[in-house]
């Protein structure tokens, strides 16, 4: 590399080290970017939901999305949990939305505030609060006075509570934009002149509370002057913002996609989220956010903020009873950078912040000047970013998904994968390339332990176990009786998960259903979202609906006796829908018909309309059970077993050490979990995604959609439930569990996670130099090819053995990697030599380290190596 080219790149590299963050500038946007004190930026965001981690994890959250280099953090507000009695509001623990704006400024970095109201985010109701839907004549999200009256009321609440803390940038602070609404463009056909006019006022209510900074809406094509029309998706290179005026923005890049209760785990390639980025980069975009999606899965969108990229950077734990859907699992992992518990995944994060250093050493010229887009060829593409002073940046895209191709640009020749792009910051060396990933690859690990009884406990271990049996049917004093079958959540405002529906009857000793011979049959149909069934106290079975169809429909075979019946069905939601026209419209609970059904002799007796007896929420609920303080645990009597309706509670210490705990309950059936008087979540072990559909390893090439790459077919969806460690105390914790339909607590077991001490690479002769080398002479020269480079995770560790090694054409992934048709006898010698002893190090890959095991073949070196 000429001399000349190294000093550009250098001083390319100079200007991003220097666009450090300062905040109490003017915040406005032109066609090509936010612009922050006058300048242009190009701006990298990610989404960290500050109720789905815990305060104690937010600094580092925050860090190591600065690290990986990100420049704004998004994050919705959610209403529900700030205001869930209304007037009444909480702004305390993991809902202190003024503490971590306020870390974010603290590292540095911006932020983006999503007020909505609505959020979808597949969080309960869409974050709306359930006592909205009691407001006399209130209609969601259209041009209603009651629901425009509380939206403005809580929207003008968070910004002047962020005005007070001067956080805003026209204040001094982080803030630099904020949006209203949310997704409406997908659903506002169906509310017809209603919703236009709605989005008009949501607009003017908006600018009205003057912020100093710009307001978004994204997925909002008519989204009315000044606010900014963004897009969200998958991909987002093909928008275009409503007016030559407005930036082109991506609110929400969807680095994965959410998990639901009976589904398999999906999950992103990042080669494609890489692909994606670069593509929207550079088709002219300036602000990227990645995000956990959350709309409708069977419906995808396209809709871009210019100016700025947003996505998922973290997803975390749906604590509580937060997750929405329905079905939606108690993990948000979504596949995201940083892992539900905080840990860096890789090689995602390690791409992508090689990918962020690539387009930041194009900040210059992206932001100068507009695109041109000289020809290549089918499905292929040029773009130039060039200016009359000199400045030139470049992409080069090969979009077909089955070749790869050698093209010719500025008189040089580019191999260029299949469905990749390759980005040059001086329009002639490639720095990066989208499909070409330098960064390690960390294998997660686990270590298990079983349950350990508080050290201060004179049980034995695994049996310090208590219980209480949940009463079958009525059992408070709040229970009511009515004829007819209720709406579940109107009936318990989302309270509970539980509604009892009991009715006692009377069969007649000459009843048609009592001949012999007859077999009755239980028939209850439910709008959702699962139920349980007794007859005279007993449990004879269960039904559950599914992300895709909530409803249930159960047919029990069932005994009766001649007298007195009762029939207790336990119906419980999972979450609510939290997305879709009128969704504040869509009912959960029993609504019928209840009927018995002789198969022997057709008789039919419909119970539907009978006087049912309803209770709202469970016994233990009322008492308290989940604090564990209760004085009627019983621990002398044998402990149920695979029983249902029954609450459990034991003490325990925490696992040594500090990495990320979860609890696996393998062995239980479905409830919920609660760890020093603190919700866990819903736990649901035994709903076991299908066994087909699976594709792990998944092609990256070609465009990715929620169903695509898919992993644990056949498998449990969730059995890891994230215990954040800043809720354990060395000893004497307390674990309490509600069991519906019955399981063996002492199965269950503690799981602490590390990034692992395996790491791998796989490097071909053909990579780009790692772009962290470009801002360096003396490392470019000494390197002036391909290079693998590894890193022990922990600043502890060193690289002790190097468990595999091959340059040649070695086949397979990390933790599989074999040697293929051709390999250097040098390889494991050269490799041990140059890492063994080091925390970290680098290798040429090229015939001039390892020698040629095969003239005339592209070749690659893969690496598997122990850290200690």
């Amino acid at each position: 590399m000429a001399s000349k080219e190294i000093l550009l790149l250098v001083l390319c590299w100079g200007l991003v080290v220097l666009a450090t963050t300062s905040f109490g500038a003017n915040v406005t946007y032109d066609h090509r970017a936010v612009v922050i004190g006058g300048k242009r930026r190009v701006l990298i965001s990610g989404s960290i939901h500050y109720p789905r981690s815990t305060p104690e994890m937010w600094p580092d959250l925050i860090q190591k999305s600065k690290d990986g280099g990100l420049d704004v953090i998004e994050t919705y507000v959610f209403w529900n949990l700030h205001e869930p009695v209304r007037n009444q509001y909480n702004f305390e623990g993991r809902y202190d939305l003024v503490k971590f704006v306020k870390l974010v400024a603290e590292a540095g970095l911006y932020v983006h505030l999503r007020i909505g109201p609505y959020v979808c985010a597949e969080w309960n109701y869409g974050g709306f609060p359930l006592w909205l839907h009691f407001i006399p004549g209130i209609q969601f999200r259209t041009d209603n006075e009651p629901f425009k009256a509380e939206m403005q009321r809580f929207t003008a609440k968070i910004v002047d509570m962020m005005k007070q803390e001067k956080l805003y940038a026209s204040q001094g602070g982080p803030i630099i934009l904020s949006q209203i609404e949310n997704e409406y463009g997908n659903i506002d056909s169906a509310y017809g002149a209603a919703g236009k006019s709605y989005i008009k006022w949501a607009a003017g209510m908006a600018l009205s509370l003057d912020t100093g900074v710009p307001w978004v809406m994204c997925q909002q094509s008519d989204a009315p002057d000044p606010i900014i029309n963004t897009c969200n998706g998958f991909y987002c290179d093909q928008f275009t913002p409503n007016s030559n005026n407005k930036p082109k923005m991506w609110t929400e890049n969807w680095s994965g996609w959410f998990l639901s209760f009976g589904g398999a785990v999906p999950y992103r390639p990042v080669e494609d989220l890489a692909f994606a980025v670069a593509r929207f980069f550079q088709r002219g975009g300036t602000f990227q956010n990645y995000y956990m999606n959350h709309t409708d899965k069977n419906i995808v969108f396209h809709h871009i903020c210019f100016g700025c990229k947003i996505f998922q950077y973290h997803g975390g734990t749906n604590f509580d009873r937060t997750s929405g859907g329905p079905f939606i699992s108690t993990s948000y992992d979504y596949d995201a950078p940083l892992d539900e518990y905080g840990l860096i995944r890789q090689p995602k994060w390690g791409h992508l912040k090689d990918l962020h250093k690539a387009i930041k050493l194009c900040e210059a010229a992206l932001v100068a000047t507009d695109p041109t887009y000289p020809s290549l060829g089918p499905n292929l593409e040029a773009t130039v970013y060039k200016t009359g002073s000199g400045l030139c940046s470049a992409f080069l895209a090969n979009i077909g998904t089955n070749s790869d191709v050698t093209v010719k640009f500025n008189g040089n020749s580019y191999l260029l994968p299949a469905w990749s792009v390759s980005i040059l910051p001086d329009c002639k060396n490639v720095v990066f390339n989208t499909a070409k990933i330098n960064s390690v690859t960390l294998v997660p690990s686990f270590s298990r332990q079983s349950l350990q009884v508080a050290a201060d406990s004179s049980d034995a271990i695994g049996s310090g176990w208590s219980y209480i049996n949940e009463p079958v049917g009525i059992s408070k004093d709040d229970a009511f009786t009515k004829p007819g079958l209720l709406e579940q959540i109107k009936t318990t405002a989302d309270q509970s998960d539980y509604l009892w529906y009991s009715l006692s009857t009377n069969i007649k000793a000459d009843e048609p259903l009592l001949e012999d011979g007859s077999k009755t049959v239980l028939h209850v149909q439910s709008l959702g979202h699962a139920l349980h069934a007794f007859i005279n106290g007993k449990l004879v079975g269960s039904g559950y609906g599914s992300s895709s169809n909530a409803k249930v429909t159960v047919d029990f075979p069932i005994a009766l006796a001649p007298g007195k019946n009762t029939f207790d069905l336990l119906s419980l939601t999972v979450g609510l829908q939290n997305y879709g026209a009128f969704y504040e419209k869509t009912g959960a609970g029993i609504t019928g018909p209840v009927q018995l059904k002789g198969s022997g002799n057709g008789t039919n007796i419909d119970l539907s309309s009978q006087q049912w007896t309803y209770q709202t929420g469970l016994k233990g609920e009322e008492l308290n059970f989940p604090s564990g303080s209760s004085t009627q645990w019983d621990s002398k009597s044998t402990l149920p077993k695979l029983q249902p309706l029954v609450w459990y509670k034991t003490t325990f210490d925490a696992p040594a050490g500090s990495e990320p705990v979860a609890i696996d309950f393998t062995g239980m059936g479905k409830g919920e979990a609660w760890v020093n008087g603190q919700s866990i979540g819903r736990y649901w072990p035994t709903y076991v995604s299908q066994n087909g559909g699976c594709t792990d390893p998944c092609n990256y090439r070609g465009a990715y959609s929620s169903n695509k790459c898919l992993k644990n077919c056949g498998k449990p969806s969730q059995s890891l439930y994230h215990v954040p460690r800043s809720w354990l105390k060395s000893s004497g914790n307390t674990l309490v569990l509600f069991e519906e339909i019955g399981g063996d607590p002492t199965k269950i077991s503690f799981v602490t996670k590390q990034l692992g001490s395996s790491l791998c690479s796989h490097v071909t002769d053909s990579h780009p130099l790692p772009v962290d080398m470009w801002g360096s002479d003396s490392k470019i020269q000494r390197k002036p090819g391909p290079v693998l480079s590894l890193e022990c995770p922990n600043p502890n560790q060193v690289i002790s053995s190097i468990k595999f090694a091959s340059f040649g054409t070695p086949l397979g992934t990390c933790g599989s990697f074999s040697r293929g048709r051709c390999s250097s006898a040098r390889s494991l010698s050269v490799v041990r030599q140059a890492c063994v002893g080091s925390k970290s190090c680098s290798i040429g890959v090229s015939v001039n380290t390892f020698g040629d095991p095969c003239k005339g073949v592209m070749k690659s070196l893969a690496v598997e190596a122990s850290c200690t």
